[in-house]
């Protein structure tokens, strides 16, 4: 197997490192039991906790240990915002969410065999620990000058919120949680998006004031970002999610078809499994014929089926191309069309009418007069199917699912008619 550090650099994976030499020879050495942590701030994660779950999976797969660490102290505090305090949620609240995170982390990882996952909760070792034995234990070993000058904790001081004590002290936490997951696991790497640095090297310094002899590592990821300087893992509807409820699988494939063929390569070795010869040869096919979007395609089923499952993924596959004409839409099942049609213009009618209201009234065209033409030249559809009466009038009887049409002006715009009565 290639190294895991040539590994993770060719696919752009490492932007900061403690020692990158030490940390080679630790991997040669290994195996190497790292860890890495994701914080209950929301019933699910998100692409950007995809980056950090799926190198665990890397390094895993590497022949290392991975502790994959659900925050339900520091969940309860939160890590510094740039520019505000974040709202403190209930504990019931928190501990719901845990177990959600739980859940959503272990389905990446193996728990099986000689390099297998382990789960743990930083609660396990703070819930019992009273202030007065974290200041004494732990807090002694921190220097404010060298806390207050980290970046999250310096910006926050320069805005008008300020900090609080509460996030002020999250670093402090966090570098407890890698000094505890050294002693209990014998973890000598933590892994993290390279906006935790200052978090990362607060464990690695309380280890070396701790225990002077241990050799213990941290390592980042970048930052991802977009040619067209949008925020990545962010669409028109907000924030991708790894939850089905909260981000449909169609809309997740969506995402990663529709990405830019300036990013898609980036894309390809940031999320994909496939082998260096497998990018190299969709970097080349995107470079000759981006109109086939081969990259993206591949990258689309690849994820889908990772995060949700490879009949999700048939599923919203045969849905893309139905919309399109090029399947049965009739056969798609009421959740996977509603999940499709609510990524396209959509109208809402009480009852089903004259085409070319329909076309008029969901934006396919921008009279009645021009949808009229167009049904004229040919170029409207409904479920597919070629409309080619100027006073067509759609039945309930054509309706997908009882509920849905599919209006199509030419081969590439689409639109979406709800009848719901009311």
């Amino acid at each position: 197997m290639t190294d895991i550090v040539d590994e993770l650099q060719w696919r752009g994976l490492i932007a900061l490192s403690t020692d990158e030499d030490a940390l080679r020879k630790a991997f040669a050495d290994g195996p190497v039991t790292f860890y890495c942590g994701f914080d209950p701030t929301a019933p699910s994660l998100h692409l950007g906790n995809l980056v950090q779950i799926l190198t665990m999976r890397r390094i895993q797969q590497a022949g290392n240990r991975p502790l994959g660490l659900v925050g339900g102290a520091t969940g309860l505090i939160g890590d510094p915002k740039p520019n505000a305090e974040r709202q403190l949620n209930a504990p019931e609240v928190v501990a719901g969410w845990v177990e959600r995170l739980r859940e959503q982390v272990e389905r990446f990882l193996d728990f099986e065999g000689p390099y297998a996952a382990t789960m743990v909760n930083n609660l396990d070792w703070t819930a019992g620990l009273s202030a007065i034995d974290f200041l004494r234990d732990v807090g002694k070993y921190f220097r404010v000058n060298k806390m207050i000058a980290k970046e999250a904790v310096a910006r926050r001081l320069n805005s008008d919120a300020g900090i609080s004590y509460t996030e002020f002290s999250y670093q402090i936490l966090q570098g407890m949680d890698f000094l505890e997951l050294y002693r209990r696991h014998g973890c000598v790497l933590q892994t993290g998006g390279s906006d935790q640095w200052g978090n990362l090297t607060a464990g690695t310094d309380l280890i070396h004031r701790v225990e002077p002899h241990a050799s213990v590592h941290a390592l980042a990821t970048p930052l991802i970002t977009k040619a067209d300087g949008t925020k990545f893992g962010k669409t028109e509807t907000g924030t991708v999610w790894l939850d089905a409820e909260r981000t449909t699988p169609y809309a997740f494939y969506q995402f990663w078809l529709n990405a830019d063929d300036r990013d898609v390569s980036k894309f390809l070795r940031i999320f994909s499994f496939k082998s260096r010869e497998e990018i190299e040869e969709l970097e080349r096919l995107t470079e000759e014929r981006p109109q086939a979007r081969a990259a993206q395609r591949a990258l689309a089923e690849e994820l889908t089926t990772l995060v949700h499952g490879a009949e999700q993924c048939a599923a919203v596959v045969a849905a893309s191309k139905a919309l399109f004409g090029q399947g049965e839409l009739a056969e798609l099942d009421a959740s996977t069309l509603s999940a499709a049609l609510a990524e396209l213009p959509h109208a809402r009618v009480t009852e089903p009418g004259p085409v070319v209201d329909l076309f008029a009234e969901v934006g396919l065209a921008p009279s009645k007069s021009a949808a009229r033409r167009t049904v004229k030249e040919g170029g409207a559809y409904v479920n597919n199917v070629k409309v080619t009466a100027e006073d067509a009038v759609v039945s309930a009887d054509e309706l997908l699912h009882g509920r849905w049409l599919v209006l199509r002006r030419g081969k590439k715009n689409l639109a979406a008619i709800e009848v719901a009565a009311g």
